[in-house]
């Protein structure tokens, strides 16, 4: 762990600095067949295009709210880490995007995020990435959006430790109470420095949040994303936590 980070995006600096081949977040749909696998860097290098689609292309500013209407996805994590970089508030499963400054949807979602007066981003959550077959009226496409933003982010200011980081149900944390709370996560699941956490969990919940992305990025480990995994015998649950060194 990094005992100074203040910040979730101090935390993903800190695991680029110490090791930036190692994979951080890897994703599975078992609906689809999809795994993808994101090095430090890999994740790192999305995060710096969001966040620069986030601050420039959407003018978003320190303090504005960006409902997330997303489910447990390797996308949604890079979102969470971009407002952080931002100092954007995220709102994963806002029950209201009526009240939001920026939303961004999921394929499922599209209508419930039109509430949303602000700017809309939708993503396709397609495997590779992909880009919708028609934008979604109303809506930027992420994935056409996205590729042509720098690969480095250099914020207007600094992220605040004391602003307001996330707001998810049951749980209020500025960046600062939001590294805390993943630390001591971090330290009641036993995670370390290289180890790779399973979640199944969604990203609707505190819990599901910090055991699908910030506590095991407070560790300096990885995690894998399963939110199917109920789709697999007890057999292949057992060779995927074999095959992707669980532990």
């Amino acid at each position: 762990m990094n005992p100074t980070a203040a910040t979730p995006a101090a935390l993903l600096d800190a695991a680029l600095a110490a090791d930036p081949a190692r994979p951080l977040v890897t994703y599975y749909d078992d609906t689809t067949g999809e795994r993808v696998e994101l090095s430090v860097a890999t994740f790192a290098n999305w995060v710096a295009k969001t966040a620069n689609l986030l601050q420039g292309d959407l003018a978003a500013e320190p303090g504005d709210r960006l409902a997330l209407l997303l489910p447990a996805h390797w996308q949604t994590a890079v979102w969470l880490l971009a407002c952080a970089a931002t100092g954007v508030t995220a709102v994963p499963a806002d029950p209201d995007p009526a009240a939001a400054d920026l939303v961004v949807s999921g394929p499922d979602a599209l209508e419930r995020a039109r509430a949303c007066t602000g700017e809309r981003v939708a993503l396709s959550l397609r495997p590779l990435g992909a880009r919708f077959p028609q934008p979604p009226e109303g809506f930027l496409d992420y994935a056409v959006e996205v590729p042509g933003q720098g690969d480095r982010f250099q914020p207007y200011a600094p992220a605040d430790p004391a602003t307001p980081a996330l707001e998810a149900p049951g749980a209020r944390f500025t960046a600062a109470e939001l590294v805390a709370r993943a630390r001591a996560d971090a330290e009641s699941r036993a995670l370390a420095p290289g180890s790779r956490a399973l979640s199944t969990l969604g990203y609707d919940t505190w819990e599901g949040l910090s055991a699908g992305l910030y506590a095991p990025l407070a560790a300096g480990a990885g995690v894998v994303l399963c939110p199917y995994l109920d789709r697999l015998t007890p057999e292949q649950q057992e060779k995927r936590r074999a095959d992707e060194r669980v532990s």
